[in-house]
């Protein structure tokens, strides 16, 4: 499923003016202001102590603003969400169909009946095979794979992920890219994405959100307005090495607002 080209996108939610203080002096975020559309591929990228995951957990409603609003279209629904950490925190104890399954079986699904959809769900992400393997018979890529299956079982309007292929190898990292942006198009959801990766950003996104720390806050947003699907070839494309040149230099950029 294509989206419709940036500047034609419907709204889907907004920060408006958000800040984050904790303990009542360390500000995380300061008016943050940011516009999310339907089909969007956002990276969040900045150093460490932006703010970026902070901006996850309230767009997920794992934490509340001091000030300011988050405003979804519509109002927000069940199922509109799901979030993809770093650690992919499978059960152990369980197969993978059954971390599959998990948020369904929060809504009180059993899993005869939601069986078709998990199975589907592994089928995206390659590992339809290994439902009745365990997390330890997985290697990191496969884990964080049940971990993607996991989000979009529920098929999600919205998926965060919090730099979820950070501590895989590059070789890993890069084929995990191509099949995130695979899967993205399969199932026409939005994407938030936050990453440390110049690279990593230019290749997935088509916005590229940088942040700048202490406090938290928005410097610049870049557009990657390339066509997808991309893979190999616009990895090494002139095009792709301009638009890293650019997101670098906004990332040096931030890197020398922090306070």
């Amino acid at each position: 499923m294509t989206p419709a080209p940036l500047g034609r996108r419907p709204k889907l939610l907004e920060m408006q003016g958000v800040d984050k203080t904790f303990n009542g002096t360390v500000v995380a975020l300061r008016r943050m202001a940011l516009t999310v559309n339907a089909g969007d591929f956002i990276s969040l990228l900045g150093p460490s102590g932006c703010g970026k995951s902070t901006a996850l957990r309230l767009i997920a409603g794992l934490s509340h603003p001091t000030a300011g609003r988050i405003v979804w279209e519509g109002g927000q629904q069940q199922g509109d969400l799901a979030v993809v950490f770093q650690e992919p925190t499978l059960m152990p104890w369980a197969t993978v169909a059954e971390n599959v399954w998990l948020p369904l079986r929060l809504r009180g699904k059993s899993y005869a009946s939601v069986e078709g959809d998990v199975i589907e769900a592994l089928r995206l992400v390659g590992l339809e095979r290994f439902l009745r393997a365990y997390p330890r018979e997985l290697s990191g890529g496969m884990k964080m794979r049940v971990s993607i299956a996991r989000a979009l079982v529920t098929r999600p309007r919205l998926i965060l992920m919090d730099e979820p292929f950070a501590a895989l190898d590059e070789i890993t990292r890069h084929r995990l890219n191509t099949d995130l942006l695979e899967m993205k198009a399969r199932i026409g959801c939005t994407v938030i994405f936050v990453t440390h990766s110049v690279f990593e950003s230019v290749f997935l996104s088509d916005r590229i959100v940088v942040m700048a720390a202490r406090p938290g806050r928005v410097i610049r947003e870049l557009t990657v307005d390339e066509a997808y699907p991309r893979g190999e070839a616009f990895r090494t494309s002139p095009e792709y090495a301009a638009h890293c040149r650019a997101a670098s230099a906004a990332l040096h950029e931030a890197m020398g607002e922090a306070a």
